[in-house]
């Protein structure tokens, strides 16, 4: 069997002004990284920001075994499906992390004959995206601390400084450390740590804005740290977003790919779901909507995570209406959340199966909260046998889903033609009439329940006395009319990730609150999900090598 790596290294790719031309747009709109890669100019879009959008479709799934569940393999075989069906189709997805990728994960391009290329680029440096996103983080850290040096004559309390640094990789070591010591010219000593940079407020800005006057302004919104009478500090305050927007002049342009069958591909922004909102940049998804009939895309981890952030901060944010819902599941992940060892998931279970409905059951429910047409796709394995799959289509369908077999990690786009027809017969005969799961207007409290009971199924939140602490410091800033980024383990529908199929009877535990003012949303944190991950005890990275003629290998 060929790994991901050979067969991205086997296929055709074409010059990327071909792929660009396919889909309307002149070379005088590309801004080249080399033959393969572009970023779309700020250009492009005075051209088409007047034509009528496409279909737009996304991709979500349910909660995933520790190596995942297909989601992005499926999304980039759909975008293949279309095309082989005549289709003008775009798929628009996230950038990798290097934290995954020499973690436990390995690479996030896709996989089989369903990948993004040029493979390793995008799972190693890619256009410089997150680098870029880690260095205007760190600037505004560095500018921060200096300050602190040089007098501090905004009366900063030490005691409450809340930007933390970030790095693009999975460095435990770094969660929590000390910086200024060596003495009164190394700086204030003080409490400090690292997050990894997709968990940035930073990279979430990026995602959300609109232009380079948008991020900026975002930019200088970003709250680093408080006075001792409690008044927030600013990266204006700092006189920090103009030289942060600088840095970031590039990495706000989308940028344009292939995959293995030549369908276009935007690749731009890549924050976590569980710790993030999960989602490609707007800039991404709009520029895609202008360019073609049908946009796929993804949002990170299960339905609980992605499609709720996707659908209540991106979409109500940016404006944008999902026609359609795809929903990915496996057979293995149905079986895992019934109880079955992920060793012993290959084998026939009916039973382990039916219990492990319960999981995907929750989410296609969740879904219809939000009145978007949804389809259910089994990303197919070969160990799956025709009981398995008979249950779970008869089941799905029962509940008013359409559903279809996916098997494109085999077959690519040709594996993912019943996929594509099913969606394709959804957009026609199923009109979507989405709304939003609460109002923004909420308190923090109601917008947080409704979460936590209508998505994950809790019967009620707690708050420790610091999250409650918090909540009054967010309302008395007037900063609580904001949508609710929930930080939470993507393996279980609770803040508990041994809690599988569909947990009952349970609450979450918010442990923290902060507000994000640049990206404009609120984030609570629940269980022990962390900011900065920790590699796994055999890394990816021990397998990943380069040969003497710089072929790389063991990126999957």
């Amino acid at each position: 069997m060929k790994s991901d790596i050979q067969i991205a290294n086997e296929a055709k790719i074409l010059p990327i002004k071909n792929v660009a031309e396919a889909i309307g747009i002149h070379e005088d709109h590309l801004d080249y990284y080399g033959k393969h890669k572009a970023k779309l100019s700020a250009s492009l879009w005075q051209e088409i920001k007047d034509k009528e959008d496409g279909k737009l479709v996304l991709v979500t799934a349910i909660n995933p075994t520790p190596a995942g569940e297909g989601k992005t393999t499926t999304t980039v075989g759909l975008g293949q499906a279309l095309g082989l069906l005549g289709e003008k189709a775009i798929i628009a997805l996230r950038e990798p992390s290097l934290g995954p990728c020499m973690g436990i994960k390995g690479g996030a391009a896709g996989g089989g004959y369903a990948q993004v290329i040029p493979m390793e680029d995008i799972n190693l440096h890619f256009t410089g995206d997150i680098h870029a996103v880690s260095i205007a983080h760190n600037l505004l850290s560095a500018m921060l601390d200096n300050h602190l040096q040089q007098g501090n004559e905004l009366n900063i309390d030490t005691r409450h400084i809340v930007w933390k640094r970030v790095v693009d990789m999975n460095d435990r070591a770094l969660r929590n450390i000390i910086v200024g010591l060596g003495g009164s010219m190394q700086g204030v000593p003080r409490e400090d740590g690292f997050m990894i940079s997709v968990a940035s407020e930073v990279m979430a800005i990026l995602c959300l804005s609109n232009d380079l006057k948008d991020l900026k302004k975002r930019l200088g919104q970003i709250i680093v740290a408080y006075t001792r009478k409690g008044d927030p500090i600013t990266a204006h305050d700092l006189k920090a977003e103009g030289a942060m927007a600088a840095l970031l002049k590039e990495a706000i342009n989308p940028n344009l790919v292939q995959t293995l069958e030549n369908t276009p591909a935007i690749l731009h922004g890549g924050p976590f779901a569980n710790i993030a909102h999960g989602c490609n940049s707007v800039r991404a998804t709009k520029y895609g909507l202008k360019l073609a009939d049908i946009v796929v895309t993804e949002a990170g981890f299960g339905a609980d995570l992605g499609a709720e952030k996707f659908l209540d901060i991106k979409c109500q944010k940016a404006g944008l209406n999902p026609n359609a819902i795809v929903l990915v599941a496996t057979i293995r992940a149905l079986k895992y959340n019934g109880g079955r060892n992920v060793k012993e998931l290959a084998t026939e279970d009916l039973d382990a199966l039916k219990k492990g409905f319960v999981n995907l059951e929750k989410h296609i429910e969740n879904l219809f909260h939000y009145h978007v047409p949804v389809i259910v796709t089994l990303n197919h394995f070969v160990t799956d046998t025709e009981a398995e799959v008979a249950y779970v289509k008869e089941t799905c369908e029962a509940m008013g889903c359409a559903f279809a077999i996916s098997n494109v990690w085999e077959k690519g786009g040709e594996g993912g033609v019943e996929l594509a027809n099913a969606v394709l017969d959804t957009l026609k005969n199923r009109p979507s009439d989405f709304k939003t799961l609460y109002d923004v207007n909420d308190s923090i409290k109601v917008k947080i329940n409704t979460i936590a009971t209508k998505i994950y199924g809790a019967d009620r939140v707690l708050y420790s006395a610091k999250a409650m602490k918090m909540m009054k410091k967010i309302e008395g800033l007037q900063l609580d009319k904001l949508p609710i980024c929930i930080a939470k383990t993507q393996y279980s529908l609770s803040d508990d990730p041994t809690k599988l199929g569909r947990p009952s009877g349970f609450s979450i535990t918010v442990r923290d609150l902060n507000v994000s003012a640049g990206a404009e949303f609120i984030v609570a944190l629940t269980g022990d999900v962390m900011t900065m991950p920790g590699l796994p005890k055999v890394p990816s990275a021990q397998s990943i090598d380069i040969d003497d003629d710089g072929n790389i290998s063991g990126l999957f």
